[in-house]
């Protein structure tokens, strides 16, 4: 890869913090108009979207409609919908699926429906519309934006950098302009060095996505840390809707599987969730069985995994032909026959585990937050199009659509002028002398948030969970002011905050709706509200 990193001038047009296909769509979308940083912490491939395998719902056959897709986002996000959004995002796709090709990505291909591709189904979709790269699109898409970000001539990448906290011109306003204030970069700790760097920009974007390692099991890759949620947040944006974690209801349960997802589509091409007996259970909690949204199907093997003491549950789709199985899930094909499991032959075990934040910084249809100059976009962003529950791939869709929004919006911005900041000033800390602190704290908070803010939950469950995070914080806080930062400390930092925001928003909402189940509070209010935290 060739990556382009120049520190003697970190000022820049748009600061992009956070890889995946939100940041590359926005950056590819600049790149003739604007000087662009890319800032990444791990690297260019290291991203929530390379790991999704279902793939992108766009309403692509003359049997499909935006408006059929638009209802069935609807029923799925519970009341909590913002129409114009899901809209907005539906009427899209199309034109989104179709840049991507332009970009060379490689969708699998099918002669028989019209469209020229395979296209699959997924629970909670009326129709036939998940068009995919065999069992690993975000693979494929991430691979082709990279190749074209990497070439890119006004594109400057920044790997193994790690944000720290945005830089705001609050210090130069009296509070009757309070409502001037703007965005005008970021602190950035280089890894490679431990030194941190001030980038500014006329525009800043959180690309940075969600926050499912906030929870001890997860989909998600280690990157998952809620930095831009928690960002913004500590700079003053509205957050919205955070008790609405989608948990997956199938992750492949193994001691060497870490984090390995068992696709929604393998349900949508007939798989069936059995008992350890054989037995099928869907059926008995929802009427679409299988095909049930998400939030339905995790609770239903949440409940059956209580109730009998079970470690996991069966996900087979042996009875399909193995050459069937091969062609169209030959990662999971590949992934498990490793790990001794052969899904020609035998069932899955699977549970459920943190998979996506449908909360998050409340953005508008082109990724406004309402802090000036700062953009947020992916699943790092509230838009309302996922409501209370997501409907499955969505969220890459959502990544493109409002990435090429807020890249329109952006190019038809005036020129800012870039204000002059302070350095980063560490002059009063050490170097720390107990790092086992960080590693312990961050355990404690993944297991407690997994036992107490979970699936289901109840109010003494969170009232738990706050307490302890008020106490993570406080060592925390201390850990920060004392010594210098390091990438670990960053992240547990914005963990903690994302989990005290997602405990917060959860004991606000007295219902059960969508992904929020409580215990004490089991019936779904008649109007819905969103849940806005503001600072």
């Amino acid at each position: 890869m060739n990556q382009k990193q120049d520190d003697t001038d970190l000022h820049f047009d748009i600061l992009i913090i956070g890889g995946g296909l939100a940041g590359y769509t926005l950056a590819l979308n600049l790149a003739k108009s604007k000087r662009i940083c890319i800032v990444t912490k791990h690297t260019l491939n290291d991203s929530a979207s390379g790991w999704a395998q279902g793939g992108i719902a766009a309403a692509l056959s003359t049997e499909d409609s935006p408006e059929k897709h638009v209802q069935d986002t609807l029923i799925a996000g519970a009341g909590l919908c913002n129409e114009s959004t899901v809209r907005f995002i539906a009427d899209h796709a199309q034109e989104a699926i179709e840049w991507l090709i332009n970009q060379g990505v490689e969708f699998t291909r099918d002669s028989n429906n019209g469209t020229g591709y395979h296209l699959t189904k997924e629970g909670g979709h009326s129709i036939r519309r998940i068009i995919h790269s065999g069992d690993a699109t975000g693979k494929a898409v991430q691979q082709a934006l990279i190749a074209k970000v990497s070439i890119a001539p006004n594109i400057q990448i920044f790997e193994q950098h790690i944000a720290i906290d945005l830089i705001t011109n609050d210090k130069s306003l009296h509070n009757a302009e309070k409502q001037n204030r703007r965005c005008l970069g970021a602190y950035i700790l280089d890894k490679h060095s431990d030194g941190v760097k001030t980038f500014t920009a006329q525009y800043t974007v959180l690309a940075t996505g969600g926050a499912s390692k906030v929870y001890l099991y997860t989909t998600n890759p280690d990157t998952a840390t809620g930095d831009g949620i928690a960002m913004g947040w500590r700079a003053g944006c509205k957050i919205a809707n955070m008790e609405f974690i989608q948990f997956h209801p199938t992750c492949l349960y193994h001691p060497h599987a870490k984090s390995f997802l068992i696709s929604e589509a393998v349900r949508g091409e007939g798989g069936l969730l059995k008992l350890p007996n054989g037995e099928c259970f869907m059926v008995q909690h929802d009427q679409r069985a299988e095909l049930a949204p998400r939030d339905i199907v995790a609770r239903a093997i949440d409940f059956e995994m209580k109730k009998r003491g079970l470690d996991c549950v069966y996900l087979d789709i042996s009875h399909k032909p193995s050459n069937f199985l091969q062609h169209h899930f030959p990662t999971i094909h590949a992934r498990c026959l490793k790990l001794g499991i052969d899904i020609t032959q035998e069932p899955i075990p699977v549970v459920p585990a943190a998979h996506y934040t449908c909360g998050g910084i409340q953005t508008d249809q082109q990724g406004h937050t309402d802090l000036n100059n700062l953009y947020a976009i992916g699943e790092t962003a509230h838009t309302g199009l996922h409501g209370a529950n997501r409907l499955a791939s969505n969220s890459l869709l959502e990544c493109l659509v409002l990435a090429i929004a807020a890249a329109n919006d952006i190019n038809h911005q005036p020129s800012v002028e870039l204000l002059p900041v302070p350095d980063w000033d560490e002059s009063r800390v050490t170097d720390a002398d107990e790092e086992i602190v960080i590693s312990h704290n961050w355990d404690e908070l993944r297991r407690f948030m997994w036992s107490y803010v979970g699936i289901v939950r109840t109010t003494k469950r969170l009232e738990r969970a706050q307490r302890r995070i008020e106490l993570l914080r406080e060592e925390i806080n201390e850990y920060y002011t004392h010594f210098r930062v390091s990438s670990d400390l960053l992240e547990l930092r914005n963990l903690v905050d994302t989990a005290d925001l997602i405990v917060r928003s959860a004991m606000q909402r007295h219902e059960s709706r969508g992904l929020h189940y409580s215990k004490d509070y089991p019936d779904t209010l008649k109007h819905a509200k969103n849940t806005v935290l503001r600072k």
